[in-house]
C-alpha cells in the first residue's frame, strides 16, 4: 500500500449570454410554483435535475457546458426560455390589475417573522406545517402586491432525510447545505461590503450575516451566525432547526426576534405593521420598545406604541405547546437588558408570566406585545382562546381579543398543472384572478366528467410511479428481494389506476392519530380485502427523533404492513418530502386525516387534496369544520372532548370503518359503462369548486389585509403621531384604570321584571363606584338574548347605557331604556368594563365585572 493525497476542485460552467437570465429564474422561488420554469431546467439535463434535488441554483453550478451551449443554440429550448422570461418580468413588474392594498398607504411595509419557512425542495429550512404556512404567506403577498417582507434563520441543516429499515425504524440522516447551492445572496452595503449587525448574549456579542431570498416581490431575510468571528457555541445557533436543548433556543429566539429588528433598522427598512408567526419571534417585542425609548419615550407608552401594529399568530392547541423559560434563564439572557428598558427584572418577567405558571411564557410575551391576535382556523381561535384566557382574567374566553382566520394553501404551488391547463381551457386563463369567487368555481361542473376523470387517473398514474420508484429504492436498501418488492406493487399499477387509493401523509405526532384504522384489525380486513373492491392505503410520514411515541405509530404501520394479508394493499413509504406530498395530494382518491379533536390547529394537506380531486374524509377538526359542507366529502364527528381516550378512538374507529364500508367503496365502485362513477366524479368536482376558493392563501392573506394589517397601519399612525402622544396618554389612562380597578362596583337601583309587554320601554338603573374613574373611562353595558338558545356571549344583543350624573356617595348613575325586540323567556346580563377610544380591541385590558 502507498499513501496519497486526495485533491478536489469543482468545475462550473459558464452561463452563455444568450441564457445569462437562467441565474436570475435560479435566484428566485417563483420557480417554486411556476412548473414552466422547474421543466425548462429539468429539459437540460433530467438525470442532472433529479441528482441536485430539482435545485436550479445547485443545477447551474454541475450543468455541463456543452449542454448549456447546445441549448443556446436551440430554437425550441430558446422559444420556450424567451417565453418564461416575458411571464416571469409581467409578474414582477406589472402594475397589479386590482387594488388589493385596502387603505395601505405608500409608507407601509409589512414585516412577516417566523422560525421557520417552506417554500420548495431546494430551501430546506422548514419542517412541516408552519413552514408551509409561512411559505404559502409570503408567496400570496407576493401575488397580491403588498409591500412585505419576511425575517427567519438561514440553518445548515433543515429538516432531516428519512429512510425506514425492515422493522419500522426511523432512520433521521442530518446533511448540511452549502449555501453556494440555496437561492439566497448575501446583503450587501453600498461599498459591496456584507452586512453585519451584533447580538449580545450572556458574557459576548455574537455577529450576525444577513442573506436574502427572493420570492417573487417578496424579499426573505435571513439571520445566519456560522460566522469565523464567533464561537463554535454562537456558530452553532443557526446550525440545526429545531435542535439543541433550551439553551439554543433561546439564543435561537433572541437571534430571530431582537437580531431581525436590527437587520431591519440596519438595512434602512421600516416597517408599519409586524406580524410574529408563532411565539418564537416574540423577543422583537422588547427589542423595538428598547429603540423607541431612545425617542423619550417611557417604558410604558413604548410598549403602547410596539403593540398597536403588531400582529401575533397563534398555531399550537395544547399549553405545552408554547415556549416557556424559567426565571434564571431570564436573568441571565436579558439582565443587562432591563437598564435600556428602565425596568425591573420583575416589569420584566411579568411580560410573559401567567396566572397558572411563574416561567416566561412566548406566547405571552407576544399577546402582551401586540393587540391582534389570532388562531388558524375557528375551532382553533376558541381553543387559543381558553388556553389564554389567564391575559384576560375577567373576560369570558368566548369574548377576549383572540380571533381567527383560517389557513390556506398556494394554489398555484400545489395545484397539478394537469388542472391549471384544463382551467385555461374551459374557464378561461383570468381563473388566476377569481380565486376567492365562489360563484366562478361553480364552473368546474361543466367540464365533462370523462375528461376530469382522466385528469385524475393521469395524475394517480404519476403518484403510483413515483412510489414505486421510491418502494424499489427502499427495498433494496433493506435487502429485499425482487419477488418481494413485485408482492408490494401488486396493486400499485401506474398502467391501471383503477384501485380506491386511500392517503395519509403528514407529521407521525401522537395526536394525528395515524393508526386509528387499525383500531379493529378484523373489521379493516373485511373492508379491503376484497377482491372485487380492492382498496390501497398510503402511508407516508416524519415523527421528530426525539418523539418515541411518534416513532412508534410508524412501526406499528409497518408490523401491519408486514402482514401477509396487508402486503401490497398498505404501504409506507420513507422518504416524506414537499415533492412526495404534491405527488400524494395530487393522486390520491382519498386524503384521510383523523386528529383528536380539538387538537389539529387548521391542518392544510386535505385543502391541497381538495383543489385537486381527492375527496376528504376527516375527522371535524381545524378547517374542515369550516369546509366540510355534507357533500364534498365525509366527516367523522369527534366524540366529546372528555371521553376516555379508549372508548372515543373505538367509536371514531368505528364510523371511519362504517363510511368506508357504506359510502366510499361503494361510491368509487358504482362504475358506469365508461369506468368510472359518475357519482364519485360529481362529488370531487363539488369539492373542488367548495374549497378552492374558500380555503386559498389568497384569501387567507386578504383577510389578514383587511382585517389585522390594515387597521394596525391605521393605529400605527394613529398612536405616533404628535410624538407619540397617544400612545403616552394611553399608557397613563391604563395605569389609572389598573389602580383604580380593584375598588369598581355597580348595583341596581331599578327593581327586576320578570315580565313585559312586547314594545314596552323597559327602564334600567345602575350605581357605579368608580374608585376616582370618570365615567368615560367605562362602559355599562346589557346584554341580552333568548334563553333557550344557549348562544355564545358574542351572539348577545349588546346596549349601553348612558351616563345620567353622580348621587351621593359619589356613586354614577347610568341609565338604560330598552324596548326587546323579541318574544319569549330571555335572559340578560349587566356588566362594566373600562374603555377608552383608542384601545385596538374594546376588551384589551381583560378587566370587567359583572352585576
Amino acid at each position: 500500500m502507498f499513501s496519497k493525497t486526495t485533491f478536489t476542485i469543482t468545475i462550473n460552467p459558464k452561463i452563455p449570454p444568450r441564457l445569462e437570465r437562467l441565474e436570475e429564474l435560479a435566484n428566485n422561488l417563483w420557480y417554486s410554483w411556476d412548473r414552466a420554469t422547474r421543466m425548462l431546467f429539468s429539459r437540460l439535463d433530467p438525470v442532472l435535475w433529479g441528482a441536485v434535488g430539482h435545485n436550479p441554483k445547485a443545477f447551474l453550478k454541475r450543468a455541463d457546458e456543452s449542454v448549456l451551449l447546445k441549448a443556446a443554440e436551440d430554437p425550441t429550448f430558446l422559444t420556450t426560455y424567451d417565453s418564461i422570461l416575458s411571464t416571469f418580468d409581467s409578474y414582477l413588474y406589472e402594475p397589479s390589475q386590482q387594488d388589493k392594498t385596502n387603505g395601505l398607504q405608500p409608507k407601509d411595509q409589512i414585516v412577516y417573522f417566523c422560525f421557520e419557512f417552506g417554500f420548495h425542495e431546494s430551501l430546506p429550512i422548514y419542517s412541516g406545517g408552519l413552514g408551509i404556512l409561512a411559505g404559502d404567506h409570503c408567496k400570496a403577498a407576493s401575488d397580491l402586491h403588498l409591500p412585505f417582507v419576511a425575517v427567519g434563520l438561514l440553518y445548515r441543516q433543515g429538516y432531516f432525510s428519512q429512510t425506514i429499515d425492515n422493522q419500522g425504524n426511523q432512520r433521521a440522516i442530518y446533511a448540511d447545505s452549502e449555501f453556494d447551492d440555496l437561492p439566497v445572496s448575501p446583503v450587501l452595503q453600498d461599498d459591496g461590503s456584507e452586512i453585519r449587525i451584533k447580538v449580545a448574549l450572556p458574557g459576548r456579542q455574537v455577529t450576525v450575516k444577513i442573506w436574502m431570498v427572493k420570492i417573487g416581490r417578496v424579499t426573505l431575510y435571513l439571520l445566519d451566525t456560522d460566522l469565523p468571528e464567533n464561537s463554535e457555541q454562537d456558530r452553532n445557533i443557526t446550525h440545526k432547526l429545531y435542535g439543541g436543548d433550551k439553551t439554543m433556543r433561546i439564543e435561537q429566539e433572541i437571534i430571530l426576534g431582537i437580531g431581525g429588528v436590527r437587520a431591519l433598522h440596519e438595512m434602512g427598512i421600516r416597517p408599519t405593521v409586524w406580524h410574529v408567526n408563532e411565539g418564537h419571534a416574540a423577543f422583537m417585542i422588547p427589542e423595538r420598545v428598547r429603540i423607541l425609548m431612545r425617542q423619550d419615550l417611557d417604558f410604558a407608552s413604548a410598549l403602547e406604541a410596539v403593540a398597536v401594529n403588531t400582529i401575533f399568530t397563534t398555531h399550537t392547541a395544547v399549553p405545552a405547546g408554547h415556549d416557556h423559560f424559567s426565571d434564571e434563564t431570564i436573568q441571565r439572557y436579558f439582565e443587562s437588558f432591563y437598564h435600556d428598558l428602565n425596568i425591573t427584572h420583575e416589569t420584566f418577567m411579568a411580560l410573559g408570566q401567567t396566572a397558572s405558571s411563574m416561567d416566561f411564557n412566548m406566547t405571552a410575551l407576544a399577546i402582551r406585545g401586540s393587540r391582534t391576535h389570532n388562531g388558524v382556523s375557528k375551532i382553533h381561535g376558541n381553543v387559543s382562546a381558553k388556553i389564554c384566557q389567564d391575559l384576560w382574567p375577567q373576560i369570558e374566553p368566548e369574548e377576549n381579543p383572540i380571533t381567527y382566520i383560517t389557513n390556506g394553501v398556494h394554489v398555484p404551488t400545489f395545484l397539478a398543472q394537469e388542472w391549471s391547463d384544463l382551467f385555461d381551457r374551459f374557464m378561461g386563463y383570468n381563473w388566476r384572478n377569481k380565486m376567492c369567487d365562489s360563484a366562478f368555481w361553480e364552473r368546474i361542473h361543466d367540464i365533462p366528467d370523462h375528461m376530469f376523470w382522466s385528469i385524475r387517473q393521469s395524475l394517480k398514474s404519476q403518484m403510483l410511479f413515483g412510489i414505486r420508484d421510491r418502494l424499489a429504492e427502499q427495498n433494496t436498501r433493506n435487502h429485499g428481494s425482487d419477488a418481494h418488492l413485485d408482492r408490494l406493487l401488486k396493486f400499485t399499477d401506474p398502467v391501471n389506476p383503477n384501485v380506491l387509493t386511500i392517503g395519509f401523509a403528514r407529521r407521525f405526532a401522537t395526536y394525528k392519530r395515524a393508526t386509528l384504522l387499525f383500531e379493529n384489525l378484523n373489521w379493516l380486513r373485511k373492508i379491503v380485502l376484497d377482491e372485487e373492491f380492492p382498496v390501497l392505503m398510503i402511508f407516508a410520514g416524519k415523527a421528530h427523533p426525539a418523539d418515541e411515541p411518534g416513532q412508534d405509530l410508524i412501526r406499528r404501520i409497518s408490523q401491519i404492513a408486514h402482514m401477509p394479508e396487508f402486503e401490497g394493499r398498505l404501504l409506507l413509504v420513507e422518504g416524506y418530502d414537499l415533492r412526495l406530498a404534491r405527488r400524494l395530494v395530487a393522486g390520491v382518491d382519498v386524503w384521510l386525516n383523523n386528529p383528536i379533536y380539538p387538537l389539529e390547529a387548521s391542518g392544510t394537506s386535505g385543502i391541497k387534496a381538495g383543489i385537486n380531486g381527492s375527496i376528504n374524509l376527516s375527522v371535524l377538526d381545524g378547517w374542515w369544520e369550516e369546509g366540510y359542507d355534507g357533500h364534498n366529502g365525509w366527516a367523522i364527528k369527534p366524540g366529546p372532548e372528555n371521553m376516555e381516550a379508549v372508548l372515543r378512538d373505538q367509536e371514531e374507529s368505528q364510523a371511519l370503518y362504517e363510511i368506508l364500508q357504506d359510502q366510499v367503496i361503494p361510491l368509487y365502485y358504482n362504475r358506469s359503462k365508461f369506468g368510472y362513477s359518475p357519482e364519485w366524479v360529481k362529488m370531487a368536482k363539488h369539492s373542488m369548486a367548495s374549497l378552492l376558493p374558500c380555503f386559498s392563501a389568497s384569501r387567507m392573506v386578504e383577510q389578514y389585509l383587511k382585517n389585522f394589517y390594515h387597521p394596525a397601519s391605521k393605529q400605527n399612525e394613529r398612536y405616533a403621531s404628535q410624538h407619540f402622544s397617544s400612545a403616552r396618554e394611553v399608557a397613563v389612562w391604563k395605569n389609572r384604570i389598573r389602580t383604580a380597578w380593584h375598588g369598581v362596583q355597580i348595583r341596581r337601583l331599578d327593581t327586576p321584571r320578570v315580565r313585559a309587554c312586547f314594545n314596552e320601554v323597559l327602564d334600567f338603573k345602575i350605581a357605579a363606584k368608580l374608585n376616582g374613574l370618570k365615567p368615560e373611562d367605562v362602559i355599562v353595558e346589557l346584554l341580552i338574548c333568548r334563553q333557550y338558545k344557549k348562544t355564545r356571549l358574542r351572539n348577545f344583543s349588546h346596549f349601553s347605557f348612558e351616563y345620567a350624573g353622580v348621587q351621593e356617595q359619589n356613586e354614577h348613575i347610568f341609565e338604560l331604556k330598552l324596548s326587546p325586540e323579541l318574544c319569549g323567556k330571555q335572559e340578560y346580563f349587566i356588566r362594566i368594563y373600562p374603555y377608552h377610544t383608542l384601545l385596538t380591541h374594546p376588551l384589551e385590558m381583560g378587566m370587567m365585572v359583572w352585576l
